[in-house]
């Protein structure tokens, strides 16, 4: 490696992943490299993957492509979960020089160090079995909003899903930990933190301790419990709650933040199908019925909550009637938008064995009729409060001189560039 080291990142995927980028960009930087934006040519570029959907394996690939004509003699470094699930096939991409697996990406410094261009591509992985630390990881400077990791793995076994294969088991921080965390965000300015996790609502197994590795240990604390130690941080204005399943989202939780200052009114519940015949091939945890009711507690508590759905399509075996009973499901619900997943067959999944397979131009078709719902949902949703005066958290990394921001109940607001108004919150008529 020259004396003068750069390193430029690119994030797929989830917000975890982009706030072990921040921390994995944290790290290199105090070890000497300097940080470049991922247009530019660097010595190093990070590959940060997410293997959710065959789109994040494909991009993966065509982002090496435009690193190898952009800066040939660069290094190549992927990490993340398409990393940890097929390392072969990775390191098999022309122009990849390091494979890091689960257990390694935070020793990124040492194998960037060992690292020579056209030395063969060096795979550093491990059995997902043996990953049982916890690797604190956050955001800073790189958004307005700060994605504050406080959960990984899942030991849940939804049929479709890679994630327990590629994460590990459930693990998350202490809450003391946690606390501190944002207790030093306050110190640096951040105004809104995202509680981030894989299966977030199950956190408080493991590990227990201080700093930014610990080694699991059992311990007796939960997500409900973080949240109302949080809300006592004084500094940090903003909370949100990011994707929660909704068999953990108690109702305890959810009057917890009808009633904070600081948790925002905003909700992201994955349902996944709206058909419990599909649901228990999916290995999903709950029924509809559940969600309906959590939904139903949600807007009686708060009816100018915002409510986020994950739903996937063409699950095989999902017929012209289970999809209607989501549709129909998704439109009698109070929500707010969807996050919309055709499926996509994933290696060593139990739903590789289910069928009749849904042919991909019909998968293609139902995303977008669900496209269409969610975008009337979030015009029904913003119409119903034209004329309110809400606050706005503006960000400060504006482009073509407009800048955005959201409300607390997450309708995006977008105006005119003004640097006082940067990362700061703004009384707002919708």
């Amino acid at each position: 490696m020259p004396e003068s080291k750069t390193v430029a990142f690119h994030t797929l995927g989830c917000k975890l992943n982009f706030s072990e980028t921040s921390s994995l960009s944290r790290l290199l930087e105090n070890e000497g490299f300097e940080k470049k934006e991922f247009d530019d040519v660097a010595d190093v570029y990070v590959i940060n993957t997410c293997s959710v959907t065959d789109n994040a394996d494909k991009e993966c690939r065509q982002i090496v492509r435009r690193i190898q004509r952009k800066a040939p003699e660069s290094l190549v470094v992927i990490t993340g979960c398409y990393a940890q699930l097929k390392p072969k096939e990775i390191s098999e991409i022309p122009g990849v020089n390091l494979v890091l697996g689960a257990a390694e990406k935070f020793n990124i410094a040492q194998h960037i160090r060992e690292l020579a261009k056209g030395d063969s591509a060096k795979i550093c992985s491990c059995d997902i079995e043996e990953v049982s630390g916890f690797h604190a990881s956050w955001s800073v400077n790189d958004r307005t909003r700060t994605f504050l990791k406080v959960q990984d793995g899942c030991d849940y076994n939804c049929s479709f899903c890679t994630i327990p294969m590629a994460r590990g088991k459930s693990r998350s921080d202490s809450i003391a930990n946690v606390v501190k965390q944002a207790n030093e965000l306050a110190k640096n300015g951040v105004k809104e933190i995202v509680l981030t996790g894989i299966n977030l609502g199950d956190f408080g197994k493991g590990p227990d301790g201080a700093g930014e590795t610990i080694a699991i240990s059992n311990r007796d604390e939960n997500f409900f419990e973080l949240v109302k130690e949080l809300d006592k941080v004084e500094g940090i204005q903003r909370y949100r709650i990011s994707s929660i399943e909704p068999n953990l989202l108690t109702n305890e939780i959810i009057e917890f933040v009808a009633n904070s200052d600081k948790f925002m009114p905003h909700f992201h519940i994955p349902l996944q199908s709206g058909s419990n015949r599909t649901l228990g091939a999916m290995r999903r945890r709950y029924k509809r019925e559940l969600y309906s009711e959590r939904v139903a507690l949600i807007k009686t508590l708060m009816p100018h909550c915002a409510i986020g759905v994950d739903v996937i399509v063409g699950f095989p075996g999902e017929t012209e009637e289970d999809f209607k009973e989501t549709f129909d499901f998704l439109h009698s619900l109070d929500i707010s938008y969807l996050h919309v997943f055709t499926y996509s067959e994933r290696d060593n999944t139990y739903a590789l064995t289910l069928g009749p397979v849904v042919p991909v131009n019909i998968r293609n078709e139902r995303n977008k009729t669900l496209r269409n719902l969610s975008y009337m949902k979030m015009q029904y949703f913003t119409e119903q409060h034209a004329g309110q005066t809400r606050k706005v958290l503006f960000e400060k990394n504006g482009k073509n001189d407009i800048m955005d921001g959201y409300t607390d109940n997450y309708i995006k607001i977008s105006t005119p560039y003004r640097n006082e108004w940067a990362n700061k919150i703004v009384e707002w008529e919708i």
